[in-house]
């Protein structure tokens, strides 16, 4: 990675952890090992089976972490309250494009507790503006896992029968959906159902609209709840906008039992932030209340170039009619006001800015 795009990675983590310390989420580090064993019991809550491993000195199995919300669950707190961290760690995961290990950064939250919908609206608007800050043009996704698993409890369906339905309402696939239903592994009506919710994407207030025919049974209803009050919240914040519900956002219900959400940015089919509600997973670590968080991958950045890496506020520009210490003065005064300065003679070819102050003899401000 160059100087440029380990700067903005940098940037970028100080900017979100300011913003989740201004919402009153507190530091949480972890060490770089676990033990072995906190993960190999909770395997099928991790996106791959495959862990680094050590034997430490005294003969202990250890990890290289391959998750942050496990080591939080673990050493959290319970008791009144909410439990709110936020952490800015690496993890360390096989590659999807090779066989190779790769070490990923990961800035992130997560909420614990007796949870609201006050709580998860908060997390939900921290995942959009962390997304702004990264690029105006941001996506948010949002799903619930309650209205496609209310849908397929409609009729019993075996295991191997679920899991087919979530992989393809995953790739959109309308007619394998309803190969299924012709093979007999789905009844045709749910079939039909889980068609119109792949297909379904828009802003909220169209797709909540399009939603509520589908909606067939209590579990339904209540998910459609709290959609129904995640977004209203959303709207009033001024954060709607580049808001869409996606049903096709259809994971492992071992692991999300609630809403789930990702964020995509301009340039980047992968997305850059994760997250959702894992009440499942907080209590098979022997904890009550509820858990929701979100997960932001910083590696993706390298390949993301919305802004050029050389870009700053405030170009100054001087020449020897100028003092050095106006110069000083003047870059001091701008940093000071929160912006990005320059100081340079003449105005590099490659530097992208979005002021000029020409302190030259005959020179202004632009």
């Amino acid at each position: 990675m160059d100087n440029g795009l380990l700067l903005k990675n940098e940037e970028t983590a100080f900017r979100l952890r300011r913003l989740y310390r201004s919402y009153g989420y507190r530091p949480y580090k972890m060490s770089k090992f676990e033990e072995y064993d906190l993960y190999v019991r909770n395997k099928s809550f991790l996106i791959s089976e495959n862990i680094l491993t050590f034997t430490d000195l005294d003969g202990k199995l250890m990890a290289l972490k391959p998750d942050v919300t496990l080591s939080i669950l673990k050493n959290g707190r319970g008791g009144p309250g909410l439990q709110k961290v936020y952490y800015n760690e690496n993890v360390y995961r096989p590659s999807a494009t090779d066989r190779s290990y790769r070490e990923i950064p990961q800035t992130g939250l997560e909420c614990i507790g007796r949870l609201d919908g006050v709580a998860e609206g908060e997390v939900l608007m921290l995942a959009a503006k962390s997304l702004a800050l990264i690029s105006g043009e941001y996506l948010l996704d949002v799903s619930h896992q309650g209205i496609v698993t209310g849908l397929l409890e409609e009729q019993p369906l075996d295991e191997q029968a679920r899991r087919q339905a979530l992989a393809v309402m995953g790739a959109k696939n309308v007619p394998a959906l309803r190969q299924l239903a012709a093979g007999g592994a789905l009844p045709r009506e749910t079939a039909e159902s889980l068609c119109r919710l792949a297909l379904l994407y828009d802003r909220p207030a169209p797709a909540l609209k399009e939603l509520r025919p589908l909606v067939k049974n209590e579990r339904m209803r209540t998910a459609l709840r709290e959609l129904e009050q995640l977004c209203a919240l959303m709207e009033q914040r001024g954060l709607s906008e580049n808001l869409r519900l996606d049903f096709s956002i259809a994971n492992d219900m071992n692991y999300y039992s609630g809403v789930i959400f990702r964020g995509f940015v301009p340039g980047l089919a992968a997305g850059v932030l994760a997250g959702g509600r894992y009440d499942h997973l907080l209590h098979r670590m022997g904890r009550e209340g509820g858990a929701i968080g979100f997960a932001v991958y910083l590696d993706q950045l390298e390949r993301f170039a919305a802004a050029p890496p050389g870009e700053v506020d405030v170009l100054v520009l001087y020449d020897d009619s100028v003092s050095a210490g106006r110069v000083a003065a003047e870059a001091d005064a701008l940093v000071a006001a929160g912006n990005t300065v320059r100081v340079e003679r003449a105005a590099p070819s490659d530097l992208g800015f979005g002021r000029l102050l020409d302190l030259r003899e005959g020179g202004g401000q632009g």
